[in-house]
């Protein structure tokens, strides 16, 4: 699992230099403005709704002793809360509705690496790629929520919120590596096919997100670059992965 995540994380330091040789950054274009835009959105509802959050949980404490504490740390959960959840819905509008532009870059890196721009794969349309991209980040958004809701609540335990926090992290991580992933895969597996595969090799997956989730930490410029170069990398290792999965098959 920690060589695969490590495989997930190293694959970026080419993809700066690969999108550049295969002049790739024109299709990013409209995937960033979706991303901009989304952010903003996001962003700005986030800022509001954080404060009425934590005073709602501040009311949950019918009792007047430790009022005042259980109120300060439910402004802090509110607020993480809100953030996880903002970075949740980003994460899985911006895969979903980019998934259409996407497809032509993942099958551009997986041209160069194959050798031959005539390699064998399912023939999808605009539509298809974007409505398996909503299919997969509605599924994958519907897991996260079922899974973030307790982690959030063991916020509210000493010590044990440190370990919540590190969960959440690796999750998030998880479905952003799942999401970059499939961008590759649509061409080659079904939807259940897909599940499958990424599961097997979740590792990669955690390790490609774990970067995306880290450029979102730098303003702007993270949003901007976040697609372009996770995209990338997931593509390098997709196709490799494939590749040593035909071999093994063919052996």
């Amino acid at each position: 699992m920690v060589k695969n995540i490590l495989k997930g994380i190293t694959a970026y330091t080419q993809s700066f230099a690969l999108i550049t040789k295969l002049k790739l950054w024109k299709f990013f274009f409209i995937p960033i403005i979706i991303s901009l835009v989304t952010a903003a959105v996001i962003g700005i509802s986030a800022y509001g709704f954080s404060d009425e959050l934590g005073g709602f949980i501040a009311k949950l404490w019918i009792w007047e002793w430790g009022k005042e504490t259980f109120a300060h740390i439910s402004t802090v959960v509110g607020g993480i809360a809100v953030l996880v959840i903002g970075l949740i819905l980003y994460k899985h509008i911006i895969m979903a509705l980019s998934a259409p532009f996407m497809s032509p870059v993942s099958e551009k890196i997986e041209a160069h690496f194959k050798g031959t721009a005539n390699h064998s794969h399912r023939n999808t349309t605009f539509s298809e790629q974007l409505w398996r991209g909503i299919r997969i980040n509605i599924r994958n958004l519907t897991k996260e929520l079922l899974f973030t809701i307790p982690l959030l609540l063991l916020k509210f335990i000493p010590v044990v919120n440190i370990f919540s926090t590190a969960l959440l992290f690796l999750m998030q991580a998880y479905y952003a590596g799942f999401g970059n992933m499939d961008y590759t895969l649509e061409r080659h597996f079904s939807y259940r096919e897909s599940i499958q595969f990424i599961r097997k090799n979740r590792g990669t997956a955690i390790g490609n997100g774990i970067v995306f989730m880290l450029f979102l930490l730098i303003p702007v410029v993270g949003i901007i670059l976040v697609l372009p170069m996770s995209v990338t990398a997931a593509s390098i290792n997709t196709v490799k992965l494939m590749n040593n999965e035909n071999n093994h098959l063919v052996q």
